[in-house]
């Protein structure tokens, strides 16, 4: 049985897809079978359309499929990625996880490999409660929180968040901050292939 990698991002201007494509690339290049999926918008369009980057964005991405249940269920390990906002998750984001309580009634997310990544505008924006917020989320499902730790220097290099890759958003994507995302997200492949 192979790794089945569902890689979840929910992005307003692109930080967070870019990083999302960086580890779904990185998997893919680890073995992993991988569904890069965005989280569903839930602000109004009109407030969307009124920002010229969220808009330019949301049309940029408008291909790439929106994450449902039946994804959670097909995936055996989850590489989310979102910004923080006031030290938490985007509302997006929370929002889709709260719809799964179904899924999780019935054990479908349990014994999952799982790892998280996220930015903020400032670097102590609160990635690193938004990340733990993420992995509290994951202890009730039952998952398998698998972070980076200082597992790689790259994580020394690109900044050194052992819960998962943050980064600020507006910065350029070294190519130690794209080592960190990768080796990120071929860990999780690898842990991931262990419990399956």
């Amino acid at each position: 049985m192979s790794v089945r990698l569902a890689v979840i991002y929910y992005s307003t201007y692109g930080t967070n897809h870019q990083m999302a494509e960086i580890a779904a690339e990185a998997a893919r290049a680890a073995g992993a079978d991988v569904r890069l999926l965005k989280a569903p918008e839930t602000a109004p369009a009109e407030v969307v359309a009124g920002v010229d980057p969220w808009k330019a964005h949301a049309e940029k991405t408008a291909h790439i499929p929106k994450v449902t249940a039946a994804d959670m269920e097909w995936a055996n390990a989850y590489l989310f990625s979102a910004p923080t906002r006031f030290g938490i998750m985007a509302s997006q984001m929370r929002a889709f996880i709260d719809t799964l309580g179904g899924v999780w009634a019935r054990g479908g997310l349990a014994n999952k490999a799982v790892s998280a990544m996220s930015s903020a505008q400032n670097p102590h924006g609160g990635q690193e409660t938004t990340l733990l917020s993420f992995y509290a989320t994951i202890m009730h499902w039952g998952g398998i929180v698998v972070a980076p730790g200082f597992t790689d220097p790259s994580i020394f290099e690109a900044g050194g968040n052992p819960y998962g890759y943050s980064h600020t958003q507006g910065r350029e994507f070294t190519d130690a901050m794209k080592s960190a995302i990768r080796h990120q997200a071929r860990r999780l492949v690898e842990i991931a292939a262990r419990l399956v």
